[in-house]
């Protein structure tokens, strides 16, 4: 097949290549494969294993020439050399190899003039769904004439033996290579590796080579173009709030905002559903059909969701393509925000239930971090 031919360049040899295949031929196979199953509306529900979650311990940057004096490198940016980058992505791509492989082109950020193509290269099919959902798709034209500029590498399956060869701490690993422009992944399944990981890449990139400030938050614009931003830790409603039928979805997670206004980095959003209900949270509750993807869910056995079992994991999460909400903008970017809300989870009673900051009072508590964990 001419598309495996392509991964040779990736060293990849001998596999058999699925290049963006659709929603509905990545849920059969992945039903046909034992790898999920779908839920009594046609819902794809898989469990993502040992990992349900996102390892921050596990998260690494390549430290070389480009990254040494930009990163803020400690606990949360740790470094790999390049030599243990080179040699775990060796290893990553053997082990690929001889394999079937699902691989899908798209692009992050909906300003045209930040657009980064991304090509990720996945094990499961079901992770293929996952980016299909999360990034932006491009059309027939920009797909014929794809050159990516980024790379992800996603191979759940492998893990590191004898970690500290390589510099990392266990098996498992999520590594950002701004050099080589490659995020590789190993030993988790948990899709939001992926999607952070070019998110981490995009905090570097925009405001270091675009003067453009990346925010964790969602944006909404409503009938009069008022945009507002609510910012916030995983949890914290930045997706519910978001999701509001009085006004047009913009984005629910990860934002760019330049001298033009605030746009989306991505294609989709990515929900959490414990304890989700019609009633509470309907613009969510509609979302969950076919082609979304439900994570770490309890189906029984007749294909209904519990979302109140939380027996797997607090975080089950469902993704799915933003066009799954009725009221949104395309593209997805509107102008300067005039309102910017801070989504807290303060349970020691720093800041009142609902307060109204000033400018000193805002810039205060971004600067020192306002969200409490619980």
């Amino acid at each position: 097949m001419k598309e495996s031919t392509l991964l040779k360049k990736y060293g990849l040899k001998d596999v058999s290549a699925h290049w963006n295949l659709s929603p509905e031929e990545l849920q059969r196979i992945t039903v046909a494969k034992n790898m999920g199953k779908e839920t009594s509306n046609g819902t794809l529900a898989i469990n993502t294993g040992k990992f349900t979650g996102r390892s921050p311990q596990d998260r690494f940057i390549v430290k070389d020439d480009y990254t040494t004096d930009k990163v803020w490198w400690g606990k949360v940016n740790k470094p790999v050399s390049s030599e243990n980058f080179d040699k775990l992505q060796k290893e990553v791509v053997n082990y690929l190899s001889g394999k079937e492989l699902y691989v899908r082109d798209g692009y992050v950020c909906a300003d045209p003039r930040y657009k980064t193509n991304i090509r990720s290269i996945t094990e499961f099919p079901w992770s293929n769904l996952f980016v299909f959902n999360m990034f932006l798709r491009p059309d027939e034209a920009e797909l014929e004439n794809f050159n990516e500029e980024w790379l992800v590498l996603c191979a759940p399956g492998y893990v590191a033996q004898n970690p500290s060869e390589y510099g990392i701490r266990q098996g498992n690993f999520s590594i950002i290579n701004f050099t080589k422009k490659i995020a590789l992944i190993g030993g988790s399944a948990y899709t939001g590796e992926m999607k952070k990981g070019i998110f981490s890449a995009l905090n570097l990139i925009l405001p270091v080579e675009k003067n453009v400030l990346p925010m964790h938050c969602s944006a909404n614009v409503g009938e009069d173009g008022d945009t507002a931003i609510f910012f916030g830790l995983s949890g914290t409603g930045k997706t519910t709030l978001s999701a509001d039928p009085k006004r047009y979805l913009i984005g629910d997670d990860e934002h760019g905002w330049d001298d033009n206004g605030v746009f989306n980095f991505e294609g989709g959003c990515y929900a959490k559903v414990i304890d989700l209900s019609e009633e509470n949270e309907p613009d969510i509750w509609r979302a969950i059909k076919r082609d979304a993807l439900l994570e770490n869910v309890v189906v029984n056995e007749y294909g209904e969701v519990d979302y109140y079992d939380h027996s797997i994991t607090q975080n089950s999460r469902v993704s799915y393509p933003i066009y799954h909400i009725n009221k949104i903008v395309l593209p997805s970017k509107a102008g300067h925000a005039t309102k910017i809300i801070y989504l807290s989870a303060d349970a020691f009673g720093v800041l009142p239930p609902v307060s109204i900051l000033d400018d000193n009072q805002a810039q205060y508590h971004f600067l020192c971090g306002y969200t409490s964990k619980l």
